[in-house]
């Protein structure tokens, strides 16, 4: 197909509503041999876009079930999962996906792929590369075409059936396929719509931008939340480097976000504020909206908006009226900050794959930060001792546990990791440490699973140490490690590269980036600013890293270093900086 012929057909598909097309795409799937059944499993391997949405739509109108991939999780994490759910349709956006699937049948990695049905145009030595392995290449148009001349009535699903595998990236092994169904997913919509009702109402004029992965659970609830509302999704171009461009452009007013880019504009506020006077101007203007947040007062039309706030507000495309944040912790410091400049509903949430994607969340008027609210209508939590670590649920800290009608089915096909998850009392332990705040908030404290043991029996839980030391204004990124025959930490430090130039400057350091992380003094000053940051905290003595190591480059999805949700990959941090650590215990030997 030809651009030329492609363009054509995007536009005859406006034709068509969106109802029609998941249709015509499920009664395809059925002329196919599909099943409309919950052991039918499709693909979908795309990035953001109406056609992602369309596909999982004719998977639910027919009962079938949708499993995303995304391309982060590496080829050979793609062909484990397609192997797994025994997929044999997958519909990818563009012909380097394609590739990559053929490449993996032609590899004799999977055998189950029959079709790919892809939405961008291809030419034909594609397909016949396909017909060389037994994989028929057919675009989204030609099916829907088909289905249009095999139409079948819906069949729809119960609330009990699958409705997606969703598969969590993981820091470690092969991803696990989270099962959800209907009932999940319907019911922490539901919970989302109940807990907002009295402050938030969106319609048809409110516009969500979807540029967070549809492979995750938090975007999808999202956009389940917008669409029972009948407001509007604009899809980013692909591209998030360009996401500013596009908020200018399509003016969103529901805006998700995830810690990481919280940061970053926090960080390029502050940092624009060059002066001392701007800085103390940009202090005294978001203390006065604190102070009205703490009353319960959200606005973006008081004369601190016009003067210092408006310029961060329009942005953003001026519009936004909601946001909600969740993933990843975010500083009460930045959120508070962030929440008084752009002057909308900002709620946090937590949760994970598993509830389906939130099973706490902000409360409406209660706009202080340093928890994740209260739970949701559709769950219970409840707090269990962790004795190794000295948490205890009568003193109401412990492991957060999770019951409701949002909690998951079990892993595919892996009755092992499903009941190291669920009890037998279908309690879910997340693994993730809480406690309990006097006004009935949960506030997440600590990590369960990446704790270890220093050679004086001391317990160690790097993550919150983490989450201490990178509150320095000199660090991005931080690994905390230490090993069972060692009695101290060490870590390996990534400078900000858009702050640490400025505050190596305040402290008479001078030259380029690559060379401050070579610097041993300089070093030594960011060393020196990690202990005092956990002195304050109340870190104790063993706590405290004993050396560090700046490294230039940052952990990222693409050196393998963070999973897609951008969590650390600590086993393969470990071997990554391996010489690193060895020359570090080797230097600090008592």
């Amino acid at each position: 197909m030809t651009a030329e012929q492609y363009m054509k057909c995007f536009k005859e598909d406006c034709e068509y509503q969106v109802s029609d097309r998941a249709e015509y795409l499920g009664s395809a799937l059925l002329n196919r041999g599909c099943k409309p059944s919950s052991e039918q499993f499709i693909g979908i391997f795309a990035q953001n876009r109406p056609e992602w949405i369309i596909t999982e739509l004719c998977c639910y109108t027919y009962s079938m079930v949708a499993v995303p991939l995304y391309d982060t999780l590496g080829a050979e994490a793609i062909t484990y999962i397609i192997t797994k759910a025994e997929i044999s349709v997958v519909f990818c956006d563009n012909t380097e996906k394609a590739k990559l699937l053929l490449a993996s049948v032609e590899n004799g990695e999977t055998s189950s792929l029959r079709t790919v049905v892809l939405m961008d145009p291809f030419d034909e030595d594609l397909v016949e590369r396909g017909k060389k392995c037994g994989v028929e290449i057919v675009s989204l148009r030609d099916m829907e075409e088909e289905g249009k001349n095999h139409h079948e009535r819906p069949k729809p699903p119960k609330p009990e059936d699958l409705a997606v595998v969703c598969f969590t990236s993981g820091t470690t092994g092969n991803p696990k396929g989270a099962m959800l169904s209907h009932k999940n997913i319907v019911s922490n919509s539901a919970a989302f719509l109940k807990v907002t009702e009295s402050l938030l109402t969106l319609n048809a004029s409110d516009i969500h931008v979807s540029y967070l992965p549809l492979a995750h659970m938090f975007e999808r609830l999202v956009q389940c939340v917008v669409l029972c509302h009948g407001a509007r999704i604009g899809f980013f171009q692909g591209d998030i480097r360009l996401l500013m461009d596009d908020l200018k452009v399509l003016q969103p007013t529901i805006f998700p976000v995830v810690p990481r880019l919280l940061n970053r504009m926090f960080d390029r506020i502050f940092g624009q504020a060059n002066t001392t006077l701007k800085r103390w101007l940009l202090d005294f203007a978001s203390k006065r909206k604190e102070a009205e947040l703490r009353s319960g007062i959200i606005r973006k039309d008081s004369v601190w908006d016009k003067l210092i706030f408006q310029k961060v507000q329009d942005s953003l495309g001026g519009r936004v009226r909601l946001m909600i944040t969740g993933a990843a912790p975010v500083s009460p410091t930045v959120l508070t900050f962030l929440r008084a400049a752009l002057g909308c509903q900002f709620y946090e949430g937590y949760g994970q794959t598993e509830c389906t994607a939130g099973c706490s969340l902000t409360i409406p008027g209660d706009w202080t930060a340093g928890h994740v609210g209260a739970p949701m209508p559709c769950n219970f939590i409840k707090l269990v001792d962790v004795d190794e670590m000295n948490y205890f649920a009568v003193k109401g800290e412990g492991e957060v546990c999770v019951k409701g009608s949002n909690v998951f089915q079990g892993y595919l096909k892996d009755d092992e990791k499903t009941a190291e998850a669920l009890d037998k009392d279908g309690w879910l332990h997340t693994g993730d440490v809480g406690k309990w705040l006097p006004n009935g908030t949960l506030k997440i404290i600590d990590r369960k699973k990446h704790i270890f043991k220093l050679a004086q029996g001391e317990y160690i839980a790097p993550e919150k140490i983490e989450n201490i030391y990178t509150r320095s204004e000199a660090v991005v990124q931080i690994f905390v490690y230490g090993e069972s025959l060692q009695a101290f930490l060490v870590a390996i430090v990534i400078p900000d590269p858009d702050n640490v130039l400025n505050w190596a400057k305040k402290r008479k350091f001078e030259g380029p980036y690559e060379d401050l992380c070579k610097n041993k003094d300089f070093k030594n000053a960011v060393l020196e600013d990690l202990l005092r940051l956990g002195k304050e905290a109340g870190l104790k003595t063993f706590e405290q890293v004993k050396d560090i190591v700046l490294h230039p480059e940052m952990f990222s999805i693409q050196n393998g270093l963070l999973t897609p949700t951008l969590k650390a990959k600590r086993p393969e941090l470990r071997k990554y900086f391996h010489a690193q650590i060895e020359e570090l215990y080797a230097n600090n030997k008592v």
